[in-house]
């Protein structure tokens, strides 16, 4: 609820309960009495219709639920009113049966305003619909395309993986072919140091043999 709403309805039940009691002493007062309470009454209607109107603007500015029990509300005022300014016009009025044809044609329009009320009341209410049913799809909308450029970011990243690994099974193709390489080397140096062994085993055969043969010789 409204704390608005109920301030301005307590202004207007006040004004309404007074210009009722007022109009149920008419017929005791005198004459002067009687004109003081017309001028009273008056600008207390005065203050009631700013008071529905105020109520209106504030009822139509609440949540949809709120509002349509408190628009409801509202138009009950509106026909109270209607009562009170019929009324006024009785009193006021220097013919009775100009009083009832101006009454008549107050309560077709009035009629006419309640309906056309109501009328603005639904067509507001399913304009409202319409714009919640815009709201939900542009969210819809603007999920869809969060997860599709989510989407497209998982691709990416899963493409510069895929080049990552690539690379780093092209790393491990040279590093083989390095340890290939170095293999080769170590084979080769391997061979030439057994072959170099040999060699200076022979060489050192053939010095240790020309020894012998000179001592024998010697000797």
């Amino acid at each position: 609820m409204s704390e608005v709403f109920d301030g301005y309805e307590r202004q207007y039940c006040e004004l309404s309960a007074n210009v009722s009691r007022k109009y149920n002493s008419f017929s005791a007062s005198d004459s002067e009495q009687k004109q003081q309470w017309l001028s009273e009454i008056k600008v207390s209607l005065d203050e009631a219709d700013v008071l529905i109107r105020k109520m209106d603007l504030e009822a139509r500015s609440l949540q949809p639920g709120v509002k349509a029990m408190l628009l409801a509300k509202l138009r009950e005022y509106k026909a109270d009113l209607g009562k009170l300014k019929k009324e006024l016009k009785r009193f006021t009025s220097p013919n009775a049966n100009q009083a009832a044809r101006e009454e008549l044609l107050e309560s077709g329009m009035a009629d006419t305003h309640l309906a056309s009320a109501d009328q603005r009341e639904r067509l507001t209410m399913s304009i409202e619909r319409i714009n919640q049913s815009g709201e939900r799809i542009t969210e819809s909308r603007r999920t869809m395309l969060e997860t599709e450029e989510l989407g497209v970011s998982i691709l990416q990243d899963l493409h510069q993986q895929r080049e990552t690994l690539l690379h780093s099974h092209k790393r491990l193709y040279g590093v083989d072919d390095a340890i290939d390489k170095s293999k080769k080397v170590l084979v080769t140096m391997s061979r030439r140091i057994s072959r170099n062994k040999w060699i200076v085993g022979s060489v050192i055969g053939v010095l240790v043999l020309v020894i012998i043969l000179i001592i024998y010789l010697k000797l």
